[in-house]
């Protein structure tokens, strides 16, 4: 029996705006909650012990992290290679430049040689050993739609065509690494990818018009034993048969309030031909909380909101309050009372709205101070609409399609994809 332990989309360094400055350690206090939680899941693979650690992608918020969060994350996993805990490190979309063009920041560690420490950019299998035996990982980073728009077998084509296009190129790829696999040596799939029946939160947003959703029947092969993902923060098992199991960990912090409901954690494994047997292990993430209401009618609005602070427990949590109220109550609400009745949240943000605007709520991100894109306008939009999130997938599919025709738009694209038309064959090892 080989133990893993598998986590995924750490982002260190997202949320700052959540956070305050450490006056002790000059650090904002959400990186630091970042480095707690992964330094409790490296806790648990250096006490327990694990044979190896499985992550998932997504180390940071984007590819070029600054230089003391680089050292945060690396400080952490550098634990793992003093107790010579093997570690297969994957490359997500967060990890990559420019979708794939000029490397991924996680390369370093290959570059240097760490180690135990395996690289997983492109679709290939590796076989490690373990102080409990051998394991074969088949690593599946990130891929993205538009590393196949410029060839000519997409001319034409629509985005679900070429999504399929790219699907069956995929399979013809995976179906070569499962016929090289040892049948005697357990086997894991460890994938950054979107599932197609993955409940999705704020990840809907993240691939639209970029990556490409991978059927479920693409990830349960018999021959795989375990199927690692990363990519969607909130946790779930894809394949209720748990055969093989298909398991997201989630992310391991809360990264803003659409998170806010999720429990944040990593996953053990216990691993042999044949089975898998799993535990999710919840992690003490930040607390996000919304304490949200209407005192539009209320003849003591401020009585109102003081009330409902104080039905939550907001002890060194990151609050959110948003209130509906009349022009004519502003003069009603003393904000240095709900500034104190909130003192003691970790971080806090105070939101009225006025009523006689609800009928067309304004967006912040979305004012004409901002310089935004039409598609990252109408991402921002429908992530402030929760009636539209269940057809948010397909408007901006069709805005993106629709997007496609204008010609300066379809130039910027078509130089994209120019630039990016290798990187599908070298990331599949087909060139």
């Amino acid at each position: 029996m080989i133990k893993i332990l598998h986590l995924s989309d750490i982002h260190m360094g997202s949320g700052f705006s959540h956070g305050k400055i450490n006056p002790t350690t000059g650090l904002n206090t959400r990186l630091e909650d970042f480095v707690n939680t992964l330094s409790i899941c490296i806790d648990r693979a250096l006490t327990e012990p694990v044979d190896m650690v499985l992550f998932s992608g997504d180390a940071f918020p984007d590819a070029t992290p600054a230089p003391y969060v680089q050292e945060a994350f690396a400080s952490q996993f550098r634990r793992l290679v003093d107790a010579n805990i093997p570690t297969v490190l994957l490359v997500g979309n967060h990890d990559q430049h420019s979708q794939g063009q000029g490397g991924a920041s996680l390369c370093i560690y290959r570059t240097l040689g760490v180690p135990g420490f395996v690289v997983g950019d492109k679709l290939t299998t590796h076989r490690i050993q373990t102080r409990s035996g051998g394991v074969q990982v088949i690593t599946l980073p990130w891929l993205t739609r538009s590393t196949l728009m410029t060839r000519a077998e997409t001319d034409n084509l629509s985005l679900a065509e070429i999504n399929q296009l790219l699907v069956d190129r995929l399979q013809v790829v995976i179906e070569g690494e499962i016929r090289r696999l040892d049948p005697d040596v357990p086997t894991v799939l460890l994938g950054h990818v979107m599932a197609d029946n993955a409940n999705l939160g704020a990840e809907r947003f993240l691939a639209v018009g970029k990556g490409f959703t991978i059927p479920l029947s693409l990830l349960t092969r018999p021959c795989f034993d375990y199927v690692a993902l990363g990519h969607v923060h909130r946790h779930q098992n894809l394949n209720k048969s748990n055969n093989p199991p298909v398991i997201y960990p989630g992310s391991i912090e809360r990264v803003d309030f659409s998170e806010e409901k999720e429990d944040k954690g990593y996953i053990m494994v216990e691993l042999e031909i044949g089975s898998a047997n799993w535990e999710f292990c919840p992690l003490p993430a930040r607390t996000f909380r919304t304490i949200e209401l209407d005192v539009s009618k209320i003849e003591d609005p401020l009585a109102a909101i003081m009330k409902a602070i104080g039905k939550h427990d907001i002890q060194d949590a990151v609050i959110r309050l948003i209130y509906k109220l009349r022009s004519e109550q502003l003069d009603l609400i003393d904000n240095s009372e709900l500034h104190s009745a909130l003192s003691s949240a970790h971080t806090y943000t105070i939101q009225p709205e006025l009523v006689s605007q609800l009928a067309r709520p304004r967006v912040p991100e979305l004012s004409a101070s901002n310089s935004i894109d039409p598609m990252e306008a109408l991402k921002t939009y429908l992530n402030n609409r929760e009636d539209l999130k269940d057809i948010a997938t397909s408007m901006l599919e069709a805005a993106y399609k629709l997007l496609g025709s204008d010609e300066e738009v379809e130039a910027s694209t078509k130089q994209e994809s120019q630039v990016l038309s290798g990187t599908l064959d070298t990331q599949l090892g087909l060139l």
